[in-house]
C-alpha cells in the first residue's frame, strides 16, 4: 500500500533565514525561546500524556508495528553502527526496539510525554543494549540539545503538529544545532492528502518543496517518498518521508 515518489536529483532551496542558521555558538540555549512567544510544555505534554495513558498503544492512529520505511531510511544513512541517532517523537514507538536488534547502540529517544517514555523503556528492558538508550522528556522546540552530536535526526509525526512559525524555527534551529555537518535528518509528515487533524489537533500537511523549504539550504534534499498508512482502525493515511543532508 505504499506510493513512492523519490526524486532523482537534490533539491536547493534560497538563502536560509537568519533564524534559521546553524547554530553551536558557545552559551547557545534553548531554553531562551520560551521569549519567543513558544507555547509552554504543559498543555502540550498533558495532552499526550493523556492520549498514551487512556489508548492502547497498538489502538492510535499512527501506530504501526515496524517503522520499514524509517528503518530503510536509517540503514542508509548510517551503516556504522556506531552511529548516533535520535529518535524525536519516539513515543511508544518500535523504532528503538528494531534499532538494537540491529546493534545500533548510541540512541536517544525524546517525547514530549512521560507517559510514552516510561511505556516504551518498560518494553525493552530485557532487550540487550537497552540499558544504553538515552531516554529524553522534552518539548522539541525547547530542548536543550548537545551540539554536533547526532549523525541521524528521525522524525515521524512531530513536525506536523507545529502549527505556528516561531515553533517551526525553533524545530529547525534545534536540528541545525544537534546535527553533525554531513549528518542526515529524516523527517514525516502528512503529505498533501494526509489528515487534517490528528488526536484533535490540527496539523499542516506538505509536499516535499514545501517540507524542505522549512528547513532551507543548510539542508540538502536527497530524496522523498509518500507511503500510505493504514492506521489501526483501517482508514488509510498519506505520509511524506524526506531524507536531508546537514550541509
Amino acid at each position: 500500500m505504499r506510493q513512492y515518489a523519490a526524486e532523482g536529483r537534490a533539491l536547493q532551496f534560497g538563502s536560509l533565514p537568519a533564524h534559521h542558521a546553524r547554530s553551536r555558538k558557545p552559551g547557545y540555549n534553548p531554553r531562551n525561546r520560551s521569549r519567543e512567544g513558544l507555547t509552554l510544555i504543559e498543555p502540550a505534554q498533558s495532552h499526550w500524556d493523556t492520549v498514551y495513558r487512556t489508548r492502547p498503544h497498538d489502538a492510535v492512529s499512527w501506530y504501526r508495528a515496524h517503522l520499514e520505511r524509517s528503518l530503510e531510511l536509517i540503514r542508509r544513512s548510517a551503516s556504522n553502527r556506531s552511529a548516533a541517532i535520535i529518535d524525536v517523537g519516539g513515543g511508544e514507538s518500535t523504532l528503538v526496539d528494531d534499532l538494537l536488534a540491529e546493534c545500533y547502540r548510541d540512541l536517544t529517544v525524546l517525547d514530549i510525554s512521560a507517559t510514552a517514555i516510561d511505556f516504551a523503556r518498560r518494553r525493552i528492558a530485557g532487550l540487550e543494549g537497552a540499558a544504553g538508550v538515552n531516554w529524553r522528556v522534552a518539548d522539541i522546540t525547547q530542548a536543550d540539545l548537545p551540539a554536533a552530536r547526532y549523525d541521524v535526526w528521525h522524525d515521524r509525526a512531530v513536525f506536523h503538529f507545529l502549527t505556528k512559525p516561531e515553533e517551526r524555527a525553533a524545530y529547525v534551529r534545534s536540528v541545525a544545532h544537534a546535527v553533525r555537518p554531513g549528518g542526515h535528518v529524516i523527517i514525516a509528515t502528512f503529505g498533501p492528502q494526509g489528515p487534517q487533524k490528528c488526536s484533535g489537533l490540527d496539523v499542516v500537511r506538505y509536499d516535499a518543496a514545501a517540507l524542505h523549504a522549512q528547513f532551507g539550504r543548510s539542508f540538502r534534499l536527497l530524496e522523498s517518498a509518500t507511503e500510505l498508512h493504514r492506521t489501526p482502525s483501517g482508514a488509510e493515511q498519506q505520509f511524506l518521508y524526506c531524507l536531508c543532508k546537514a550541509e
